[in-house]
């Protein structure tokens, strides 16, 4: 029977190309199952053949990795037959090159060993057998269970096959270790790093932070959490990921609650969705927590200061012990753990209760801030530092001794504005629309002009009602009148009643009359003169706005002032330097003398002015942004308004309202109080004795 070379070449093709795919999986990264699923089925496939199996090498022995129809081999149901063919596979392991096995054959190790002794094939298939090596040795036997009956060059040809594809297996395993032994080497750094980091700080907070930052990185997880207790509390102290957080959000005060919950048990709670087994005052903190940041799985575990020599009886101790914080594991999307997540979760809660325990030992001892200042103190009397400390020792010696020896001028900043003392402001007297106005911006008006006219449309009603009703009045008046004059032949009744009804007449025509002159009154009060002459000083568009515009009585319409007159300074003075005032102004009253006041205007920063205190209010009011203040009304000193006048403003005016910056004289005191006050009042009134 011929064979034809292209069908041959097909076949070889088609092994070559299932070579190169095991090639191509022996590099990736992929676990030993997975490797041996896809290998052995390319195998088999490659091989035609009816079945195979995959047997590694461990510590008891060959175990069955992976089989394909090892049961059709018969071996299952036969314990000679398996006793046979698991000295087979031990005799392949230690061959170089792999076994071809015809069915029913073997050979016995010696010549009296029993049947059930003897490496053989007790299957009705032709094994083919090849040890897989790495750089360690055997690490298992691959079989493959193939249709007896092809010639010897075929069967050799099975061998070539599944010797060559067994390298390949052997480079998987052996690419397999150096990674793992990489990874085993980047976990021991970062063990390194984790606890060199973890033990390097004495500070409580530096020592949360690196525990939960370095902790993160190890274990692997998305969030790690450190609670340090805190009395009764358990108050998470740092987040990994996040410099600062808001210790007031819900999730962190829900995670507080977790932390003193489990604390409070002293139990590890591993969380992956079933809260059933834990304790109620547990279950219902983690489920409040969970429900709010959405976490798959955590583990929260308590953290104890390390109990030197600790044997395995005590480990129910731990509960007794006093906790001293929490180590808080989050898997924010995948609840599954990772290989070897639990151990170092746990390596990372040994080290981080050592590291917290001295930490907070540490930071327990009695004035640990001053022993620590005093400690690096020391080292600036050391060396070539010594003299410079010493100058700079003897430098601030000098100034404090200064600052509370030395006495300086102490005054007190206020704002003013410039007020001129004939001021008047001008009221609407009566309801009413304006209807006319007899001044205009800045215009000069002497006492006793016409400035305002107003309207009221009531009171034109009702002058016109009272003079209809006098009229008819009058008229019933002249009526009676003729009434008792033409008629010659009345009563002495009727003519009696007739100066009755004429008499009541007379009276009501003065009473009429009365109430139109009261009408003619209010009237005469719709029209505004000026108290005063001076100069109308009410903005230009507030007067525009006057015309026809209706005004309620004790409204202001304008402002006259006599700009030429006396002027004075209005001072807001702040409630907190009132003190410091007060006692100026009796020391200076009782020696006869004026509590003396210095001001510059904000129109003339260049020229200081002086006066003198000659009023303060009783009264403190809240007044713009600067809160409560007292009104202080100061008087210039002699020849400083008409040196404001001729010399700075040129002869003109001052304007309305122009700001100062006051400074009222209180006296000399200590030069570390006089720029220091403030602060000193502050925390006098906010700390030492705060109001509330």
């Amino acid at each position: 029977m011929s064979v034809d070379p292209e069908d041959v070449q097909r076949a070889k093709r088609e092994i070559q190309a299932i070579v190169q795919q095991i090639a191509e999986m022996s590099r990736a990264d992929v676990s030993v199952e997975q490797f041996y699923d896809e290998f052995l089925n390319k195998v088999v496939a490659a091989l035609a053949a009816v079945g195979g199996a995959v047997w590694s090498l461990s510590g008891n022995g060959l175990q069955l990795t992976y089989q394909i129809n090892l049961r059709n081999s018969g071996l299952v149901d036969n314990p000679i037959g398996q006793e046979q063919h698991g000295r087979l596979l031990q005799r392949t392991l230690a061959s170089e090159e792999g076994l071809l096995v015809a069915p029913h054959s073997g050979a016995a190790l010696d010549t009296d060993a029993a049947d059930e002794h003897v490496a053989a094939n007790p299957t009705e298939y032709l094994l083919v057998l090849v040890p897989v090596h790495n750089d360690q040795g055997p690490q298992g036997v691959v079989e493959v269970f193939q249709r007896p009956g092809a010639r010897p060059a075929t069967q050799r040809g099975y061998l070539r096959f599944l010797q060559q594809t067994c390298d390949l297996a052997g480079e998987f395993l052996r690419g397999r270790r150096l990674r793992h032994l990489a990874e085993k080497q980047t976990l021991w750094e970062q063990l390194e790093s984790f606890t060199r980091t973890a033990h390097q700080s004495l500070d409580t907070r530096e020592a949360a932070y690196t525990i939960a930052n370095e902790g993160r990185r190890l274990i692997g997880c998305d969030r790690v959490s450190v609670a340090i207790q805190r009395g009764s509390r358990c108050i998470v102290e740092a987040v990994s990921g996040q410099d600062t957080f808001d210790s007031r959000a819900n999730v962190v005060s829900l995670l507080n609650k977790v932390a003193r919950s489990v604390t409070k048990t002293g139990d590890d709670v591993w969380y992956t969705g079933d809260t059933s087994n834990f304790a109620p005052q547990v279950e219902k903190t983690v489920n409040a927590y969970v429900d709010e940041s959405h976490t798959k799985s955590m583990a929260v575990l308590p953290l104890f200061k390390p109990e030197p020599e600790e044997q395995e009886g005590e480990a129910n101790q731990q509960k007794r012990r006093k906790p001293i914080g929490a180590l808080i594991v989050e898997q924010m999307v995948d609840s599954s753990p990772s290989e070897g997540y639990t151990q170092r979760v746990e390596v990372v809660r040994t080290h981080s209760s050592t590291a917290l325990a001295n930490a907070i030992e540490h930071n327990s001892l009695f004035l640990m801030p001053v022993w620590k200042t005093l400690g690096k103190a020391t080292t600036l009397f050391t060396g070539n530092t010594k003299w410079k400390t010493i100058a700079v020792i003897a430098l601030v010696g000098t100034l404090a001794f200064m600052a509370l020896t030395y006495k300086t001028d102490f005054n007190l900043e206020g704002s003013g504005s410039l007020q001129p003392v004939a001021l008047r402001g001008i009221y609407a007297r009566m309801d009413g629309r304006i209807s006319d106005i007899h001044f205009g911006y800045n215009q000069l008006v002497n006492k006793g002009d016409l400035l305002v006219e107003q309207e009221s449309f009531e009171l034109n009603q009702e002058m016109t009602r009272l003079q209809g009703e006098l009229e008819q009045i009058q008229e019933n008046i002249r009526s009676t009148q003729r009434m008792r004059s033409g008629s010659g032949s009345l009563t002495a009744s009727e003519e009696n009643e007739i100066s009755f009804q004429l008499g009541e007449l007379k009276t009501k025509e003065r009473n009429q009359l009365a109430m139109i002159e009261k009408c003619l009154e209010q009237k005469e009060l719709l029209e505004v003169y000026s108290p005063i002459t001076g100069r109308v000083i009410t903005g230009k568009s507030q007067i525009e706005q006057l015309p026809n515009r209706t005004i309620a009585r004790g409204q202001m319409l304008l402002e006259v002032a006599d700009l030429s007159g006396d002027w004075y300074l209005e001072v807001l003075m702040p409630e907190k330097h009132m003190r410091f005032v007060n006692d100026a102004m009796r020391d200076a009253t009782d020696k006869g003398e004026e509590l003396e006041v210095t001001f510059y205007l904000a129109t003339q920063p260049a020229e200081l002015f002086h006066g003198h205190v000659e009023l303060i209010e009783t009264t403190s009011e809240a007044r713009g942004e600067d809160g409560n203040s007292v009104l202080m009304r100061v008087q210039f000193a002699e020849g400083d308004l008409v040196r404001l006048r001729q010399d700075v403003l040129h002869n003109e005016d001052p304007k309305v309202g122009t700001e100062a910056i006051v400074k009222v004289h209180c006296g000399k005191k200590e030069i570390g109080y006089v720029y220091l006050h403030d602060l000193i009042d502050f925390i006098r009134a906010k700390i030492l004795f705060p109001m509330w």
